[in-house]
């Protein structure tokens, strides 16, 4: 047996057994070219936290503004204030999206966006009320750890306060982005301006801290490397330990198109499988790993439901970020394509709240039921 199947066996016995895999165990898996061996690996642990399920939300997304102070080297989508593009939604605008996605069905808003230096705090408070006034059933995951740091700076409140004036307005969980890559040789080249790793780690604890939960992402295919990728990890897996606010990583697959990066190659499908695969292993107390299919293509996203994802996001209407960034996929998908998707790939289609309850509809109403836990779901599903 060579050294690298030695190494690879090793860890299979620990992934079997529900033990925690190592720093060096995440870069072996790193540097095997086995890939179906670690879609097996992940695929095993998959099951064992979410069963046969494949979950997916109805959702429509809302970026209040492209205009920021940042220049991150792979953004597509910021502008500078005198960009032709520029733009900064109105209180109508965003009611109307607001009411579109209720007409829709959505259960979820997810609200992301530039760091805009001529806009208040309160604008962005306001923009969370109004849409509470407007859709008070649908529940409001805004700003990232980023666009929280940058809301302290500018009114010179701290974070906790930020997040207490947003929970207030009808702020329900955060999301995960902003995150890109942890390790300092990664992140200072590529977006050294912006809340360092401590900081965005430490609006999520403080986050979780006043009850609210929060997804993570990681963006890979770019110039980071292996050792940067499971260091991130493992930097969330620590933070989850210790508070457990954490529902879903989402590994996001770098688009160089229109950024000053597009010199870079586009990752492969198998570094999307196999990075998808390792962030099962690795973090091994997040409940879910979603495959977003507006970064990897729809049909990555459904392979991907056998590598260790269990989420395949939803129908994500009127998302810019990454399409401006070259994104093919399409704007949005409807649900019965998602819930085709999902049983081509063997899975139970399940469609969830941001929350992870599941929801239930009828006469073209819904309602959030029990929190999702794979035995209560399997009994249902018999």
């Amino acid at each position: 047996m060579s050294s690298e199947a030695s190494r690879m066996e090793t860890i299979r016995e620990k992934v079997e057994a529900g033990q925690r895999l190592s720093f060096d165990d995440g870069i072996a898996l790193e540097e095997s070219n086995d890939l179906f061996a670690l879609g097996s690996m992940a695929n095993l642990v998959r099951e064992r936290y979410n069963g046969n399920f494949g979950y997916f939300n109805v959702n429509t997304h809302i970026n209040p503004t492209n205009v920021c102070v940042y220049t991150c080297d792979f953004c597509a989508f910021r502008a500078n204030l005198n960009d032709p593009r520029a733009y900064v939604m109105t209180q109508e605008q965003i009611v109307e999206r607001a009411r579109q996605a209720h007409e829709r069905g959505a259960t979820e808003l997810h609200i992301v966006g530039g760091l805009h230096h001529k806009l208040p705090f309160e604008y962005y408070v306001d923009v969370v009320r109004w849409i509470r006034e407007a859709a008070p059933e649908i529940h409001i995951k805004a700003y990232t750890a980023v666009e929280i740091e940058f809301f302290a700076k500018i009114s010179r409140l701290s974070v906790e306060e930020i997040l207490q004036r947003l929970i207030e307005a009808g702020l329900g969980s955060l999301p995960g982005g902003g995150a890109e890559i942890f390790h300092p040789e990664v992140r200072a080249e590529i977006c050294g301006a912006k809340a360092s790793t401590e900081t965005w780690l430490d609006v999520h604890r403080t986050a979780h801290r006043l009850g609210l939960n929060s997804n993570a992402t990681m963006l890979y295919g770019h110039i980071d490397k292996a050792k940067h990728r499971i260091d991130h990890m493992i930097r969330l897996r620590e933070l989850q330990d210790e508070t457990k606010g954490f529902q879903t990583f989402i590994p996001l697959a770098f688009h160089p198109d229109n950024s000053r990066m597009d010199e870079l190659p586009k990752p492969s499908g198998v570094m999307d499988l196999k990075t998808m695969a390792i962030s099962r292993l690795m973090l091994d107390n997040f409940p879910h790993i979603k495959a977003y299919w507006v970064m990897l293509g729809i049909k990555t996203a459904q392979v991907a439901l056998s590598f260790g994802a269990d989420d395949i996001d939803g129908t994500v209407v009127h998302e810019k970020i990454y399409h401006e960034a070259g994104a093919e996929t399409p704007q949005e998908v409807t649900v019965a394509e998602i819930q085709r998707l999902i049983v081509e790939a063997g899975r139970i289609p399940v469609e969830r709240d941001t929350l992870y309850h599941r929801v239930e509809r009828e006469g073209g109403q819904w309602a959030s039921r029990e929190h999702i836990d794979v035995v209560t779901l399997s009994g249902m599903a018999k």
